[in-house]
């Protein structure tokens, strides 16, 4: 009998502890899977912002094109050999320095007439790309995007199209050929693999390299005829990936399977097996945004987390087992003493359980305070990273300006050094004097122009120091010199006699400035005699600058949205609305405060609020 019921101990602690595995090992797993997707999300904020502004940087370029007067004429009067060549030879130059895969231009009818590669032996020039989607798109809205891989050198890419018009009518289309290549060899260096995949589920960019132009979906007949008449993919294969779907988890998460079928694929990361998949819709595209986090660390954690709990489990059942035979064999003997140190024993467990129970709470602390101090980090991180992306997209908006603003000034260098030569050679030296001396000039005006810019672009060491507020708004009226001029808006400035000094970071600061000016230009477009108010004021411990326009004023939807991020009342296209939020956080990091209203006389008006700097209130 006694041998009877310990081995009903020994079998009732193997089931206990296969018991505690199981139920440790589902609970480890799920804990892990929900921090993957924590992971996950701020993965797919990081990956979209990277892909929209390596676009951006190009938006702007095929619109440009319009303001060449050659390319205008040789669209619209008859197209000479000769015309044709300095055109191309226009745009290869632009190629050159903009880095692009190509720029050419297409007539009303589709085919090409200038073209950057117009020198080489599979030049675009005279082929009819007209059954293109990004020229029937361009034509019909005026833009148009699209990827696909080039159908006379085979090279994917990303194409951006512009329709150029006339003063009555459309007269062709201009192209721009951007690779993306430079952001998936970014994207291979991270830690999971990310892909984008087109609305059809063809994935277009991918990490792996053996992934792309893979598919996540079957394709039937009808996407297969398409794609052979668009030439999209250049007759690529278009082979299955391979994927399958396990779970689904909701808010765009599920776990999928990846299989291992033909060569194995060389990569930093595991790229078979299952996974956390994580997708997300990408702004103004089609794409969506999958990112993949492997889920072999959460099951090995998983699993020694399992056979911890079984161990403890069985450890504990045999201490169980031990005790009980220990007090049988000693229940005759020592009957009173048994008491006495069960007792003691219930008072040492409860302890020991209270300490333990102190000790987890209090690890558990630490790791939230650790947590939300790695969270604010890389908020802080990815804060900046956008106030950078959107101090090179206002150079990018001012660059046709500046362009001018530096022609002029070469023009007249090249002018005056070849008279000094002249000069010099007639025995003239006062006059060569003189020339040195305006090209002196002119080459601090040109130094001015691009120092501005330098500061502008460069990362803000994010240090506060006393600020003079009138000085930095000169600063932003600088960068937006020749936009305001070209838009004709009248700039009525005041500003305090004793200037007001601040207590905030100068570089950010006047980015906040070139934003909210750019915005009120924005509201006053096509206006004939724009007007801009801005004047500093101070008031107790703050100071405040109004910024007005004499535009149409903030929609009711407007107002109340304002400084929601990826909100923008502009086309698309012209912004991502993340000016104003970012704005906003900008000056809460200075203890101040920005707010939009509409103007009772007309037009919006921005109030930004900010304290002044100790002894100067």
């Amino acid at each position: 009998m006694f041998r009877s019921r310990s081995l009903a101990l020994l079998l009732f602690c193997a089931v206990l502890a296969g018991l505690s595995g199981l139920a440790a090992y589902r609970v480890a797993q799920r804990l892990g899977i929900a921090e993957l997707q924590a992971t996950g999300l701020h993965r797919l904020d990081l990956y979209a912002a990277s892909l929209e502004r390596e676009i951006g940087k190009y938006a702007f370029l095929p619109g440009t094109l319009s303001l060449e007067q050659e390319v205008l004429d040789l669209l619209s009067g008859p197209r000479g050999a000769e015309a044709a060549g300095r055109v191309s030879t226009y745009l290869e130059r632009l190629n050159e320095r903009a880095g692009t895969l190509a720029i050419y231009v297409m007539d009303t009818q589709g085919r090409v007439v200038a073209a950057s590669n117009w020198r080489r032996p599979d030049s675009f020039v005279g082929e009819d790309l007209s059954f293109r989607p990004y020229f029937r798109e361009a034509m019909a809205a005026g833009s148009g995007r699209f990827f696909g891989i080039g159908t006379t050198r085979g090279d994917p890419g990303y194409y951006l199209a512009a329709a150029l018009a006339g003063e009555q009518e459309v007269l062709g289309v201009a192209v721009v050929k951007v690779s993306l290549e430079q952001l998936e060899k970014s994207w291979s260096t991270v830690e999971a693999p990310v892909l984008v995949a087109d609305e059809n589920g063809v994935v277009i960019l991918s990490a792996v390299a053996g992934w792309k132009f893979t598919t996540l979906r079957p394709l039937d007949d009808n996407t297969r005829a398409a794609f052979d008449h668009s030439q999209q993919y250049n007759r690529r294969a278009l082979q299955p990936l391979g994927m399958r779907e396990i779970e689904g988890y909701g808010h765009g998460a599920r776990l999928v399977r990846i299989a291992a079928d033909g060569p194995q694929i060389v990569s930093v990361y595991p790229v078979s097996g299952r996974f956390l998949a994580q997708s997300r819709a990408l702004p103004g595209t089609p794409w969506t945004l999958t990112v993949l986090s492997q889920l072999e660390q959460v099951d090995d954690l998983a699993q020694t987390r399992a056979a911890l709990a079984a161990i403890a489990a069985a450890c504990l059942c045999m201490l169980a087992i031990i005790v009980a035979l220990r007090r049988r064999h000693l229940r005759h003997r020592l009957a009173a003493r048994e008491a006495l140190q069960k007792a003691h024993d219930e008072l040492e467990r409860k302890v020991e359980e209270r300490t333990v129970d102190l000790s987890a709470a209090n690890q558990k602390l630490q790791d939230e305070i650790a947590e939300r101090i790695r969270a604010e980090r890389t908020l802080r991180a990815a804060q900046d990273e956008l106030v950078q992306a959107g101090k090179l997209a206002v150079i990018g908006q001012l660059s046709t300006g500046i362009a001018h603003e530096l022609n002029q000034p070469l023009a007249a260098l090249r002018t005056l050094s070849a008279n000094a030569g002249r000069f010099l050679e007639r025995g003239d030296a006062g006059t060569a004097r003189a020339n040195l001396e305006r090209i002196a000039e002119l080459a601090d005006r040109m130094g001015r122009i691009t120092g501005q810019l330098r500061n502008f672009a460069r990362k803000s060491s994010g240090q506060s120091e006393p600020v003079r507020l009138c000085h930095a708004l000169d600063n932003a009226l600088a960068l937006l010199e020749a936009r305001l001029r070209r838009s004709g808006a009248a700039v009525e400035r005041s500003c305090p006699a004793d200037e007001p000094v601040a207590m905030c970071d100068a570089n950010r600061l006047e980015q906040v400035l070139v934003n909210l000016v750019g915005n009120a230009l924005d509201a006053m477009a096509g206006q004939a005699q724009p007007r801009l108010d801005l004047s500093w004021e101070r008031d107790g411990g703050v100071v405040r600058l109004r910024v007005r326009d004499h535009g149409p004023g903030l929609s009711d939807e407007a107002r109340s949205r304002l400084f929601e991020p990826f909100f923008t009342t502009k086309p698309a296209g012209d912004g991502l609305g993340l000016g104003l939020a970012i704005s906003a956080g900008i000056v809460r990091d200075f203890g101040g405060s920005l707010q939009g209203a509409n103007h009772p006389e007309g037009g919006a008006v921005f109030t930004l609020e900010l304290p002044l700097a100790p002894g100067h209130g």
